[in-house]
């Protein structure tokens, strides 16, 4: 086993670090795993900018659905801060808790009867259809509609998802939500506005860690360093894959060869990169995808009052460039310079072609929004402005995704290529940190076993709250 089969494994993100501690976890020495940036992590590293403020790539909260995942982050770090999660929706110039259809009797008392009247016509039209049920909805923007009525739809929930997506969600299919977009219930609405009560309780990430040092960066650093040095080839950048051969060719010349190849690079880049295959490459151009712009603002003073015990918060009106900021500081103490008496602000903006952002001046649009929204103090004085645009940030659930991936991942696999991953996958159900490292894992017990798996194949079955424990195999330290 230890021999054969000869394993390329290219990046080393989550999902390829994943797999290279797979094989090595298991014993199997013939890997190598090839990175094109000069460091380990992928989208989820972190990065220092010349101020000594920590930023991560995008607002990253650890939770887990394995057992696995867990015991393998636990060994890696020692000391972790521990967060109950507190997330908000800024809107209507006021702080409403996430989820807001829990908790619309904050809203207004317009926006709120517009709510209230929504979802009457949802219990309407669910009592009229009778056994029979109403019709399925054909896309995301209809799936709001039927779920929360147009009440909501208007006040929140259309407005938002253009925000993050950077499309009309009518242009997003109904697969993928799972337990990332809470439901509506009129009950639970209603005894909430009686009460005046907060209703916060819900998610798979009501609680979550963050490394004590060094950002989400440093799950990553960790676990690289973990692995055999001489298997592991950073500025490795790979410019051509001959899929009948097994070779690939990197951008210094040098070419390696393979049996099995695991591919967390965006799969339209991988299929752009197979130079015996049109066919393929032909599909790249059909991935949907946006970008995200993320903004770090580093605050030589402490954070406001209001967002003394926030973790982020959401933004759904257009006045406001940013979808999402996460209040970093309160991840840690030490993502600034000097812990107490600093803080920082990470923003996210959405870019697609159906919402362009002028890269000249996101930053001191985020900036003023951020003042605008009350966030940073009128005086504060600002001394980072950190910017980083993620050409590939989210991977759209669009209406003909799984037409065109499914076959895909079909003609690859039978190539001896797997393509895994938050953008290798380009299923945004089974993306977050601890999805995308066992993607990994799981191909690594595919090749050496054949095994199913699971993550890639049942997304549905991985995000059921048990957490899922791996087969048992040999292990071997180290």
């Amino acid at each position: 086993m230890a021999e054969s089969p000869r394993v390329l494994i290219l990046g080393a993100g989550p999902t390829g670090l994943g797999a290279a501690w797979r094989l090595h976890e298991l014993g199997h020495t013939n890997w190598r795993l090839l990175e094109a940036s000069e460091q380990a992590g992928g989208l989820a590293m972190s990065v220092v900018d010349p101020a000594g403020f920590t930023w991560d790539l995008g607002g990253h909260v650890v939770f887990s659905h394995y057992q696995y995942f867990d015991d393998l982050l636990d060994s890696l770090l020692a000391e972790w801060v521990e967060h109950v999660r507190e997330s908000w929706v800024w809107m209507r110039d006021r702080f409403i808790p996430y989820p807001l259809q829990h908790n619309i009797w904050r809203l207004p008392p317009e926006d709120l009867c517009k709510c209230f009247d929504g979802f009457l016509e949802v219990h309407k039209a669910l009592a009229a259809a009778g056994p029979a049920g109403v019709p399925k909805p054909i896309h995301f923007r209809d799936w709001i509609l039927k779920s929360f009525g147009q009440g909501l739809g208007e006040v929140f929930l259309y407005p938002y998802n253009f925000k993050v997506w950077a499309y009309d969600p009518a242009r997003l299919a109904v697969n993928w939500m799972g337990e990332r977009v809470p439901t509506a219930d009129l009950r639970r609405s209603l005894h909430n506005l009686i009460h005046q009560r907060d209703d916060v309780s819900w998610g798979p990430n009501a609680r979550f860690r963050f490394p004590l040092h060094g950002g989400t960066g440093a799950i990553w650093r960790a676990l690289a360093n973990r692995l055999p040095k001489q298997n592991v080839h950073l500025n490795a950048r790979v410019t051509r894959i001959d899929s009948a051969a097994k070779r690939i060719h990197l951008a210094d010349g040098t070419t390696h060869e393979y049996d099995w190849l695991i591919t967390t690079m965006p799969l339209d880049d991988t299929l752009r990169a197979l130079s015996d295959r049109p066919d393929l490459k032909a599909q790249a151009g059909k991935l949907v995808y946006s970008s995200t712009h993320v903004v770090g603002i580093g605050i030589d003073a402490p954070a406001v009052p209001s967002l003394k015990t926030k973790c982020w918060m959401y933004f759904p009106e257009p006045e406001l460039p940013f979808y999402r900021v996460t209040a970093f500081s309160n991840y840690s103490p030490n993502n600034v310079p000097v812990p107490g008496k600093q803080s920082s602000l990470m923003a996210e903006i959405a870019e697609s072609p159906d919402k362009p952002v002028d890269q000249k001046t996101v930053v001191e649009e985020t900036l003023r929004g951020l003042r605008a929204a009350g966030l940073i103090a009128p005086d504060a004085p600002i001394i980072s402005k950190w910017h980083r645009r993620l050409e590939h940030g989210y991977p759209t659930p669009f209406l003909e995704r799984d037409s065109i991936i499914n076959p895909v991942d079909r003609e690859l696999k039978a190539l001896g290529i797997l393509s895994r991953g938050r953008f290798g996958a380009w299923k945004y159900e089974v993306s977050n940190q601890d999805h995308s490292t066992m993607q990994g894992v799981e191909a690594a017990d595919f090749i050496l076993s054949g095994s199913l798996e699971t993550t890639y194949y049942e997304p549905e079955t991985v995000n059921q709250k048990d957490k899922r424990p791996l087969p048992a195999r040999p292990k071997v330290k180290g």
